[in-house]
């Protein structure tokens, strides 16, 4: 094994704690099991919730529900697989495990995607609510906002060392999905008492062959929806008590599951076939009840809030994937200040460059989200277990890893063809 080799694995095995909390307290003695829950929710919890209601209205009622439920499982079986390797492989992270299977190459790529996945996860921004209420001022302007934002939100919370320092941030924001849940469910039970909305389309509507291979551009969305794999490592590292690492992952899931099944199924119900792909867009109208306007005030306002909770999560391992591709055989972040500010602060930098200045990236996330999401949640840890460095796999490993390869390879090709052509499509339409 080459020496580079050898000293980033060194590195990667090296205790990630800081002896003091460094957001702010004393002695850090580990992570609880309810603050990882929360910050591994939020996690998977993130813009993904909104596209959601717009896979049932392609699938289906049934098929659209079961498919949320597998989507989950898988998730969960991959994670499983990613600790149980990690464990043999002596290894505290993801991309050390990938280095463990695949060299430096393997780690690098990776890292990559990790990157790239981490950025598309934060999904489509929303803005208007503002204006609405206060009218147009320098204030309530996009860039300004945005600029409040960074300075007194993300500055303060994306400075932590610990993940564990944003357990009670992540508890708000799955609260406030919860919330999100409870008022379109309420909305729609309400609704359906007053004979305002009829019975969902439970099984897909298919039209033709397009219609048909139109139906997998959906697995890329749930594949997203569940993605958290790259702050697996970061959590159990810092557990009071690493062997509930297991079960925080199924709480966590499950949790997510039944937020997600609900979503689904009440914001499809409430809106059918008029869902559009962000089902928060559907929000900015009249709801047909009392106090419409203020409960698309409440519910844009929660979700604002909740995204801006969810990218101090997201934004943790983002730091540590970027800094592990620059510094791929430097000590931790967490112990080189300067390292740790700079990263951060360059990385604030162009997210804040790009939320502004950037008209639209929603086509490129598209793609992003259907290869670079798609291989880290489901391509690599297949991939691992497959390889079997350690000779660990048993032939359950195997069948389930073949099964997400094919699903994750056929259904992102299907998904990239799709989008392509719907592109071209656009692009022609427009012309004429």
């Amino acid at each position: 094994m080459p020496f580079s080799d050898r000293k980033y694995r060194r590195s990667q095995r090296a205790a990630p704690l800081l002896p003091k909390d460094h957001g702010g307290g004393g002695e850090f003695g580990g992570a609880s099991f309810g603050g990882a829950v929360f910050n591994l929710s939020t996690t998977i919890v993130g813009a993904g919730i909104m596209a959601l209601p717009a896979t049932l209205k392609q699938l289906g009622v049934i098929p659209g529900l079961i498919t949320i439920v597998l989507a989950g499982m898988l998730t969960e079986k991959s994670i499983e697989m990613i600790l149980r390797f990690s464990k043999a492989a002596k290894t505290s992270s993801y991309s050390g495990l990938a280095a463990e299977a695949f060299s430096g190459a393997g780690r690098n790529l990776l890292q990559l995607c990790d990157v790239l996945s981490e950025t598309w996860s934060q999904g489509v921004h929303h803005t208007g609510v503002m204006e609405e209420w206060f009218g147009l001022h320098w204030w309530t302007t996009r860039s300004s906002i945005l600029f409040l934002t960074t300075i007194f939100i993300f500055a303060p919370l994306i400075s932590f060392k610990r993940v564990d320092s944003l357990r009670y941030t992540s508890a708000l924001s799955v609260v406030l999905a919860v919330v999100f849940v409870v008022i379109i469910a309420g909305i729609a039970i309400v609704k359906m008492i007053s004979g305002s909305i009829g019975m969902p389309q439970l099984l897909p509507h298919l039209v033709d062959q397009a219609s048909f291979w139109k139906l997998f551009t959906t697995v890329p969305i749930l594949v997203t929806a569940y993605i958290c794999h790259h702050n697996i490592h970061p959590i159990e590292n810092e557990l009071e008590d690493p062997s509930k690492m297991k079960s925080i992952v199924r709480t966590s899931i499950t949790l997510c599951t039944s937020v997600y099944v609900a979503t689904s199924f009440f914001g499809f119900l409430l809106f059918g076939n008029q869902t559009m792909d962000d089902v928060l867009a559907n929000f900015d109208g009249d709801l047909g009840i009392q106090f419409s306007s203020l409960l698309n005030d409440i519910v844009r306002v929660s979700y604002a809030i909740h995204l801006m909770l969810v990218f101090p999560i997201v934004f943790y391992s983002l730091r540590l994937n970027v800094d592990g591709i620059l510094f791929p055989y430097s000590v931790p972040i967490v112990y080189d200040d300067r390292r740790f500010f700079s990263v951060t602060a360059a990385l604030m930098g162009l997210i804040f460059f790009g939320a502004n200045y950037v008209p639209s990236i929603w086509d490129a996330f598209q793609f992003t989200g259907a290869t670079a999401t798609v291989s880290v949640g489901f391509i690599f840890p297949a991939a691992i277990a497959l390889r079997d460095t350690r000779g660990i796999a048993t032939k359950n490993d195997r069948v389930v890893s073949w099964i997400m390869i094919l699903l994750a390879v056929s259904s992102s090709t299907v998904a990239i063809c799709s989008d392509i052509y719907s592109i071209v499509n656009g692009s022609e339409v427009a012309e004429a």
